[in-house]
């Protein structure tokens, strides 16, 4: 599971980190939470342009008559997300990299006290990119159009599974070509790019229940417990 996570590098970082035309313009962010807009890399399927764009984090499948259903579609599994009705046709047509450079999880004790949050990043806390997947929805309403995203998890590595089961997938650079390329479409390889990053590439942070508040949003939330 995914949900709360940190991008707090420069539009120049991102830019140059997936290979972006136009540089965005980015503020720090260190505690996203579910609903909130999130910087989102697409690729057009014409011309491979990349663009960066901001998309609201909580998936509204198309056919859906209330956007509340985004609060319960913020994570993505990867065993089911080529055959679930919410997903499949993003899964085909609407791949994206979500822009991170650290996810939150909480760890269970064994006895009443609350959950340890933990701060989960890369060891050389370099930018990453989770797999995502994005949708367009048009409130039937109002036909306000909504643009929404969602991040795809899987099994936990060594590195986060002493602290919950799931983890993001966190997409190897080598591999955002097959993912954001649009006109390629082989279920049986996109599902083998979305696996466990490596164990030894992770490091994880106790960190202070500041972090359990989203309106928490500065550095701090990101120091030792």
């Amino acid at each position: 599971m995914c949900g709360r996570f940190a991008q707090t590098q420069t539009g120049e970082t991102v830019a140059a980190a997936f290979q972006l035309a136009v540089t965005p313009e980015l503020t720090p962010r260190y505690n996203i939470a579910p609903s909130q807009s999130v910087a989102v890399i697409t690729q057009a399927r014409r011309t491979g342009d990349r663009r960066c764009h901001d998309k609201r984090w909580g998936l509204i499948p198309k056919w859906s008559k209330d956007a509340k259903i985004g609060y319960k579609l913020i994570n993505a599994r990867a065993e089911t997300v080529a055959t679930k009705p919410s997903f499949r046709g993003a899964f085909q047509q609407r791949r994206c990299l979500i822009v991170a450079d650290g996810f939150y999880e909480w760890q269970k004790s064994q006895s009443t006290e609350p959950k340890q949050p933990h701060l989960i990043r890369l060891q050389s806390r370099s930018l990453f990119a989770f797999a995502g997947l994005w949708e367009r929805w048009q409130d039937p309403q109002t036909e306000e159009t909504t643009f929404s995203c969602t991040i795809l998890t899987t099994t936990a590595n060594a590195a986060v599974a002493p602290i919950h089961h799931r983890m993001p997938v966190i997409l190897p650079s080598c591999d955002y070509d097959a993912w954001l390329d649009l006109s390629f479409y082989n279920p049986g390889i996109l599902e083998s790019l979305l696996r466990p990053c490596v164990a030894e590439a992770i490091e994880t942070l106790p960190i202070t229940s500041a972090v359990n508040n989203p309106r928490n949003e500065t550095a701090a939330i990101q120091q030792p417990a």
